[in-house]
């Protein structure tokens, strides 16, 4: 389902092509009101209800094991030189933007390299950025039906040396509400204050 891309060109074009995709879903639920988010509003657009994957614990995990919580989701693999690390020190600094409101909310980077991040791989990685940020890791199926629900591009690359690899992927940031519903996609440029913005807007009430 997820090819190696053949150039940097094509890479770049099936990565922008997902975001085209993800902001042609954006049409508000009559249930849920218009907010003004810093990234795309994509309220009902159902975005990774099909969530499953396995925790840095071991244990299954979908959606509706956070609910009542916002959830923000990244997807990256820890041997990344510089977007994740980068994406998950913009993410460390909108937790601590929030303040007391940072207990209500779960990021989770969700590995485009399963192979690689085990559950305890990933708990040492996510946990150098932020001791609560948890990981999500699985088997190939589980991160192909995670990817697919979220409209997340990945693909396997040809690393610096024979028998090495990389990997490509989407950069985007997701902001699930306490009730499981994506709200709001931003740029993976997105910045700690516009991240710790759109978090607030839909935190659960007091």
């Amino acid at each position: 389902m997820f090819k190696p891309a053949a150039t940097l060109i094509k890479r770049c074009l099936a990565l922008s092509g997902v975001a085209v995709l993800t902001l042609s879903l954006n049409a508000c639920s009559p249930d849920q009101p218009t907010l003004p988010f810093k990234g795309s509003d994509i309220t009902g657009s159902h975005l990774g209800k099909d969530l499953d994957m396995v925790d840095t614990a071991g244990q299954p995990r979908s959606l509706k094991d956070y609910k009542g919580k916002v959830v923000v989701g990244f997807f990256g693999f820890t041997q990344c030189p510089d977007i994740c690390p980068t994406a998950m020190t913009q993410l460390a600094q909108a937790i601590d933007l929030l303040g007391p409101d940072a207990s209500k909310t779960q990021v989770l980077m969700i590995t485009v390299d399963p192979a690689r991040d085990t559950p305890n791989v990933l708990k040492d990685y996510v946990q150098i950025f932020h001791d609560d940020f948890d990981g999500l890791t699985g088997s190939e199926a589980q991160l192909a039906k995670t990817a697919k629900s979220f409209k997340a591009f990945y693909a396997r690359a040809p690393g610096a040396k024979p028998g090495q690899y990389t990997m490509d992927h989407s950069s985007s940031f997701y902001i699930i509400d306490p009730q499981g519903e994506a709200r709001s996609l931003l740029r993976g440029d997105a910045t700690p204050e516009e991240l710790a913005h759109d978090i607030r807007l839909v935190l659960p009430n007091p």
